[in-house]
């Protein structure tokens, strides 16, 4: 397997930690999201995806875009240890709160987006953090009554095992640390995070254990 990533990408942070969780080996190759304009914007990874979005997996014939299609497929074809619950209404549930989290909060805080925010719609510094921590609030504070519900031990998003819920929180929890925001009105995710951080397949798909983290 080879991976198209970035080290501070959340999207491919959520890919890697999968891998990780599945025991799988894969080649890393890096494309810096800011350095000449954007690696990932370059004609030859535009052949590959022409989306041009991180990240991208190549498993043999199979090339697969979008971080939550590579989780599922991933998942259907390496399905040990599983990361969605068997019950369907539990399944559904974990689906929920990673959809929450990688097509509501995500998105809007985007690199993209920032970068958009400011040119050409010139916002400063300030008032691009100001949206930033605006859309964390929104969506954590849905997601920290959502854990409340689903829940079971305190340590993980979805019932009492890494789920697919779990992949895609902690590297939005990430992103709020380093955009300064405030979590203290949210103590189920933080200290759901701190549990999953520590565990070997989180730590090892951290931005800092990258081989391109600068």
């Amino acid at each position: 397997m080879k991976l198209y990533t970035y080290f501070r990408s959340s999207a491919a942070y959520r890919v890697r930690i999968a891998l990780n969780l599945k025991g799988l080996e894969y080649e890393s190759l890096p494309r810096h999201l800011t350095r000449g304009g954007g690696e990932h914007r370059h004609g030859d990874y535009l052949s590959v995806n022409p989306q041009g979005l991180i990240p991208l997996l190549i498993d043999g014939d199979a090339t697969i875009a979008q971080s939550l299609a590579i989780i599922e497929y991933l998942e259907e074809t390496h399905p040990e240890p599983p990361l969605l619950p068997r019950a369907p209404a539990e399944r559904a549930r974990a689906r929920s709160l990673a959809l929450a989290i990688a097509c509501d909060i995500h998105p809007l805080n985007n690199l993209r987006v920032l970068d958009y925010l400011r040119t050409p719609l010139g916002h400063d510094t300030a008032v691009i953090s100001e949206w930033y921590r605006h859309w964390i609030a929104c969506g954590f504070g849905a997601l920290e009554a959502e854990a409340a519900r689903a829940c079971n031990d305190q340590l993980h998003l979805v019932g009492s095992h890494v789920t697919l819920a779990d992949v895609c929180l902690v590297p939005q929890m990430y992103n709020a640390r380093r955009f300064e925001c405030d979590l203290q009105p949210y103590p189920r995710l933080k200290r759901i995070s701190a549990h999953l951080e520590e565990l070997p397949a989180f730590a090892k798909a951290a931005p800092e254990a990258q081989p391109d983290a600068v």
